[in-house]
């Protein structure tokens, strides 16, 4: 099969990584054309004008959505053209497309487990847009313009998943024994999204029958609270747990200084109530396809471990 992945970032770049492995054909997209992916093209450009997205997804089977905006402070005016330029590349293709989402549409859960079927109920600006970009997909799909199926997850963590509530701000300082920053009330239950799990579980969304015109929730590991996971991360690092939880004046006063700061001030709800994430439709369909959390800390923490500078003694 021919597959196209747009976005060689924290999920793309393992996505690719798996289709390579698996023996498929693969062009890998993004804004420059960098990137070292052997056994794939990789190809530079502009995915939110239509003629580009058509001419690379010529051919293809299968088109994946992994891109993500530039500037946080403005993804709700610069993320849609790009889903709605992959779309038409997919469309022009007459490719399944698979997109990538996250769980800002559901707005605040209000203590209950997070499902497909609860309804949309956006508190912000980026949250509404996400919703938004929802219902133009699903509608594209009923409209019969490209079969459509999203895969949502969590917050991610695992190898290269840097720009993360559980990234560097977590693994960095634990390897080096230093305190981790996290966000919101550390004592609160929050399901985490392992990156390899994303990106297989997006292929099997992008080749099993009978996916298409749904949403499906992304496996997830058992869920625990944000101060149990980082413990266990400064564990596995060999050192004992130090944890600063910024909460939403810190996220203000951090915004003087770096605006993208302030925006976190809108999803805080993620953080500061319970926010657990139910995969079961996802495992009823395929099985329980999530590696064990300690498992998936230890393999993140060791990549943090390989990059990070050697000690002077």
């Amino acid at each position: 099969m021919s597959h196209v992945v747009f976005g060689t970032g924290q999920v793309g770049h393992p996505l690719v990584e798996q289709l390579i492995a698996a023996g498929h054909d693969v062009v890998a997209v993004n804004r420059d054309g960098r990137g070292t992916f052997p056994g794939a093209s990789v190809v530079g450009g502009d995915a939110a004008d239509p003629a580009f997205t058509a001419r690379v997804c010529a051919g293809a089977d299968v088109v994946y959505f992994c891109l993500n905006a530039m500037n946080y402070d403005r993804w709700s005016e610069e993320f849609p053209p790009l889903q709605r330029g992959v779309l038409a590349g997919a469309a022009s293709a007459g490719a399944r497309l698979v997109v990538l989402d996250n769980l800002y549409g559901y707005g605040p859960p209000e203590g209950r487990r997070l499902v497909e079927t609860m309804a949309a109920n956006p508190t912000s600006a980026k949250s509404a847009t996400r919703a938004a970009m929802t219902e133009e997909l699903l509608a594209a799909h009923a409209a019969g313009e490209v079969e459509v199926v999203i895969g949502r997850a969590s917050d991610y963590f695992g190898p290269g998943a840097m720009r993360s509530a559980l990234g560097e701000t977590v693994f960095g300082p634990a390897v080096a024994g230093k305190t981790a920053q996290v966000m919101g009330d550390p004592a609160q239950p929050h399901s985490y999204s392992y990156t390899p799990d994303v990106a297989a579980a997006l292929i099997t969304l992008g080749t099993a029958p009978g996916t298409t015109g749904q949403v499906w929730h992304l496996p997830v590991a058992e869920t625990r609270t944000i101060r149990q996971v980082v413990q266990r991360v400064y564990e596995l690092a060999g050192h004992k747990a130090r944890l600063l939880a910024a909460g939403r004046l810190t996220l203000r006063a951090l915004g003087l200084v770096k605006p993208e700061m302030r925006e976190y001030v809108h999803t805080l709800y993620q953080f500061t109530d319970p926010w657990v994430v139910d995969d079961g439709k996802y495992r009823a369909a395929f099985g329980d396809r999530a590696t064990p959390l300690d498992e998936a800390l230890t393999a993140t923490l060791a990549w943090y471990a390989d990059r990070a500078p050697a000690s002077v003694n």
